[in-house]
């Protein structure tokens, strides 16, 4: 009877249609590889990413966000080929759109994967080019939204870029494409294995002089809040586990959707503790993504997505196991 009783009263209860699915696309045909620092996750070529993103969405996740492993003969350091109509992400969003309409596409716009260095902007003499980046960013955003991206998403952290994009995209015709910016990024120890799955990992030096400082609060909100004058629909906080509060700081200076990134780092923490016995791990991640809404997250990326929609964990019997 008390159990009921604390359903009933329940403030925060995740759901599947909280999640967003972040999923990694390769050249080729019928591969899936396997990503050894994220257990469970996969590079699939575009005919078995059709059928993973279909799979997913029939399990109820109604968003996915899209990164691409390019060839590096095709990588530079001007990132020429993420601009190209007929590149992997192009290509890959027009399939996904023609044979899973109604799935929310989001689409990655920053430097790193397409850029010889591994970094989010063009590189002179050790430096990052802020303004320069930019335009190549604009062109790559008004390129994803021409293949049918419905948002796109400004990993970079580049000043000005989230306004450069939405003059871009309104000039271009897309006016009904959204930016979810990554507004409150930071210069985190979590990201790893993202950088693996991607071939991504910076050539040198680090990303310190463009993410945020790990020790800084204030900063955040006016990132946030410089994203939102300059058109971001969506805001996000990345990573989540470390920065609860900064989610909570956010979520209550702003009445947009704010999302966090349950990144690479936290997730593969998780399934190495759940390989050695150490932990529950359905209940773990149950209560991770709750802790991460809790703090005021309205939408959660999550390599979990599709486990927590296999297993209904909030239909189960035993669902008091997890919201005990």
């Amino acid at each position: 009877m008390k159990n009921r009783f604390r359903r009933l009263v329940r403030k925060n209860q995740l759901s599947v249609s909280d999640l967003i699915y972040p999923i990694f696309v390769t050249e080729g045909e019928n591969k899936q590889e396997a990503i050894t620092s994220l257990p469970g996750c996969y590079r699939y070529s575009l005919d078995l990413l059709l059928l993973e993103i279909k799979d997913a969405f029939d399990l109820g996740i109604k968003a996915i966000a899209l990164f691409p492993m390019i060839d590096p003969q095709k990588k530079d350091n001007q990132g020429q080929e993420s601009y190209n109509p007929d590149g992997l992400v192009q290509r890959s969003v027009k399939a996904i759109k023609e044979k899973i309409p109604d799935i929310v596409v989001i689409t990655d716009v920053a430097l790193d994967p397409f850029s010889i260095y591994g970094h989010d902007g063009i590189v002179q003499d050790g430096e990052i080019l802020n303004d320069e980046t930019v335009e190549v960013l604009v062109k790559m955003a008004v390129s994803q939204a021409e293949a049918g991206a419905d948002f796109v998403a400004p990993s970079d952290m580049m000043d000005g870029r989230v306004g450069a994009i939405r003059r871009g995209l309104d000039e271009a015709g897309y006016n009904n494409v959204g930016i979810l910016a990554y507004s409150a990024k930071y210069a985190s120890a979590y990201y790893g294995p993202f950088r693996d799955a991607l071939a991504s990992t910076p050539q040198f030096g680090d990303k310190k002089t463009y993410q945020m400082d790990i020790t800084n609060a204030r900063e955040a909100l006016k990132e946030v809040e410089l994203d939102i004058q300059e058109g971001a629909d969506l805001v996000m906080v990345k990573p989540a586990l470390a920065y609860l509060d900064i989610i909570c700081r956010i979520k209550q200076m702003t009445d947009l959707p704010v999302v966090a990134y349950n990144v690479s780092r936290e997730y593969a923490m998780i399934k190495a503790a759940a390989s050695l016995g150490w932990i529950d791990e359905k209940r773990l991640i149950w209560e991770t993504l709750t802790s991460i809404k809790r703090a005021g997250a309205d939408l959660i990326l999550t390599y979990f997505a599709k486990e927590v929609a296999v297993n209904q964990l909030y239909l189960l019997p035993n669902y008091d196991k997890y919201y005990p």
